[in-house]
């Protein structure tokens, strides 16, 4: 499942951001690539230590963790620190997968990676190039969303970020493992949560509701993994 998730961030906190990231200092964003990706990775990064890039990651995961469409789809078990790259004119990153387990520097922070998820911060008529694009059995994607909003996408699919050819593109990045690891069985629980969701808004205290969430919960019961 592809997922792009509106306004995760409100116009104020992508510009707080963005005045952050402006004095801070950026690294060769291959320290987090694995060998093979950094071979066709050119960008710049927040060093994970860094004290902007811990208080911005705080701000996002504050802000996941009351976005329902988030929660309900991704099922996060744990959420990697959020990190943050910019793509500058010439810079991109090759079609890729990436790695299966992350390690942060906290070692409680070792997480599968289930879902990949990139929260742009650059407005699309700031940058040209810089597209994510993402390779799944429907063919491939391409996504350049608006600042604030997030795309999140299985881990297993083969992606990469088209060159940039004006201006500068910086995003923030980072994986979740989630309590159900399989994309079919996720994509399943969020289409039927959003269904029971909707049918509640529009015949509040159908008799239907309290059964079907009864399933979903079944379902979930079945899969979870804690």
């Amino acid at each position: 499942m592809l997922l792009r998730i509106p306004q995760v961030l409100t116009k104020e906190q992508v510009s707080h951001c963005r005045e952050r990231l402006a004095s801070a200092d950026w690294i060769d964003g291959r320290v987090t690539a694995g060998l093979g990706s950094a071979k066709v990775k050119k960008n710049t990064q927040l060093p994970e230590d860094s004290a902007v890039a811990v208080e911005l990651g705080d701000l996002i995961l504050t802000a996941l963790e009351s976005n329902a469409i988030f929660v309900s789809a991704a099922l996060p078990s744990r959420v990697f620190p959020p990190l943050f790259n910019r793509y500058e004119v010439g810079d991109g990153f090759g079609a890729h997968v990436d790695n299966a387990i992350r390690q942060g520097l906290d070692a409680e922070a070792r997480i599968r990676t289930d879902l990949s998820c990139t929260l742009f911060l650059s407005a699309p008529d700031e940058y040209d190039g810089g597209e994510l694009t993402v390779d799944d059995t429907y063919g491939s994607h391409s996504v350049k969303l608006p600042a604030g909003d997030m795309v999140l996408y299985p881990s297993t699919s083969l992606h990469a970020v088209t060159p940039v050819t004006r201006g500068a593109r910086i995003a923030s990045f980072f994986w979740l493992q989630s309590m159900v690891r399989d994309d079919g069985q996720r994509t399943l629980l969020f289409d039927f949560d959003r269904s029971i969701q909707a049918l509640n808004a529009d015949h509040a205290g159908h008799a239907a509701i309290v059964p079907l969430t009864g399933i979903y919960h079944n379902l979930l019961r079945r899969w979870a993994e804690l």
